[in-house]
């Protein structure tokens, strides 16, 4: 296990040799922005689909078992966030506490499941905003990436001033939502089903539609992966991180029961946009626009979060030599990891000419899982001194992830399986090569 003796640990600063640190820039309502445009983003308008079909009705306990498991999640993240304020999350804090590997596991398994997401929330984007051909779509797609990149290379002040604006634009398209569903006319409780229908998927489908549910929550680590921006983060992280959380599982819940209430699971399952057939279905059809206008809002500002929140874990493992060193760069006037944002930003665009990649909710949950598991098992190693919450909800923590895992769809989970061992077999590679020319390096001199 590492100590507690590192250039990082407590300090806020990135390791030693690394280069500048970044400019602590934001306050806790700030943090809290972030955190809940990256989780009320893209999520809310496609993972109610998957889930209905999973656990029917039951997606609502799904819902909750997700809920428990990111809290516990959370928590741990706040605590070592407390701990170790710099960039890159679980990657710097699994480096800490438990080993070079088991942050290098964190770090890739974030790094690629969220690059895919970033991806599917350009395309989602495109899909809501341009209802013409598919060139146009995934052109449409390109540009939101680009302009969003320039914007969080301008600084992370302009990243969350434009987060305010685009968080208040989907609150108010999601209010707007379950009024028309409410005063539509056709909702009503029969949807939902018998008593049976709440249990019809198992506890495997509940777990499923848990773990796929858990994609719409994953958010609040961009809060933590930005710890060397936020001021007095030993403050400031414990309390954005749980605040950010509650406020989405409120509104995660009220918007599953209003498209249970409108349209049934059934109805859920089969559909590609299921808010849209939620609202169509209450006799509230004349709201589609909005519902169009929400669905583009939120998955630009679920997309500008990630862009932040990848960029930070880049430039931390680059900092480590993890990723190319390259990418450890920050601009001397904005003070933003530009390199890592700028070629995410590349090969997000590549991503969206190339492949469709709206159905990785499955695959990017596995790494997000995988990620927290590594979370909440570095957070039972921290000392009295630096414990805020009890060991039992790390525990907690760590088995429902894991849990979740399991009861993923299986190709999700082949997939996820095969991404972390690309990458588990290319640090090998790399590191078998670079100790020769350590050795000689050291009888050079």
């Amino acid at each position: 296990m590492a100590t507690d003796h590192s250039p990082a640990s407590g300090s806020g600063t990135p390791a030693r040799g690394a280069g500048p640190a970044l400019a602590r820039r934001l306050g806790t309502g700030d943090a809290v922005v972030v955190g809940v445009g990256s989780m009320i983003g893209a999520g809310v308008y496609a993972a109610f689909g998957p889930a209905a079909k999973a656990a029917g009705s039951g997606l609502l306990i799904g819902l909750l078992v997700a809920a428990v498991v990111a809290y516990c999640n959370a928590v741990s993240s706040a605590q070592l966030a407390a701990q170790y304020p710099t960039s890159g999350g679980t990657y710097a804090y699994g480096r800490e506490r438990l080993g070079p590997w088991w942050g290098f596991t964190a770090g890739w398994g974030f790094v690629i499941g969220k690059t895919a997401s970033c991806a599917a929330m350009a395309l989602t984007f495109a899909t809501y905003a341009v209802p013409g051909p598919w060139w146009l779509q995934r052109v449409v797609a390109v540009a939101g990436v680009v302009a969003l990149a320039v914007l969080n290379n301008r600084g992370m002040t302009r990243t969350v001033q434009l987060t305010r604006v685009l968080v208040t634009v989907t609150l108010a398209a999601l209010a707007t939502l379950v009024l028309g569903i409410a005063f539509g006319g056709w909702a009503g409780p029969a949807h939902l089903g018998s008593p049976a229908a709440w249990t019809s998927g198992g506890p495997y489908g509940i777990l499923q539609a848990a773990g796929l549910l858990f994609f719409a929550f994953a958010g609040y680590a961009r809060i933590a992966t930005m710890g060397e921006e936020v001021r007095d983060p030993a403050r400031t992280i414990p309390r954005a991180i749980p605040l950010a959380l509650g406020i989405a599982v409120l509104v995660y819940l009220v918007i599953g029961t209003a498209a249970l209430l409108a349209s049934g699971p059934a109805r859920l399952a089969d559909s590609t946009a299921p808010l849209t057939t939620a609202i169509t279905d209450a006799g509230a059809a004349a709201l589609t626009p909005v519902v169009r206008i929400g669905g583009a809002v939120a998955s630009l500002g679920a997309l500008l979060a990630l862009i932040a929140g990848i960029g930070r874990t880049s430039l931390a493992m680059a900092r480590h030599r993890d990723l190319p060193s390259w990418l450890a760069a920050i601009h001397p006037r904005f003070q933003v990891p530009h390199h890592a944002e700028w070629a995410l930003a590349v090969v997000v665009s590549v991503l969206v000419l190339s492949v469709d990649l709206r159905g990785v909710i499955g695959f990017s949950s596995f790494g997000v899982l995988v990620y927290y598991a590594i979370a909440n098992l570095s957070a039972l190693t921290q000392d009295a001194q630096h414990r805020r919450w009890p060991r039992w909800l790390h525990v907690l923590g760590l088995l429902g992830c894991l849990a979740l895992v399991i009861t993923l769809p299986w190709p999700s989970i082949v997939a996820g399986l095969s991404v972390f061992s690309v990458g588990i077999a290319g640090r090998l590679i790399v590191l078998t090569r670079r100790k020769p020319d350590t050795t000689t390096s050291a009888s050079s001199t």
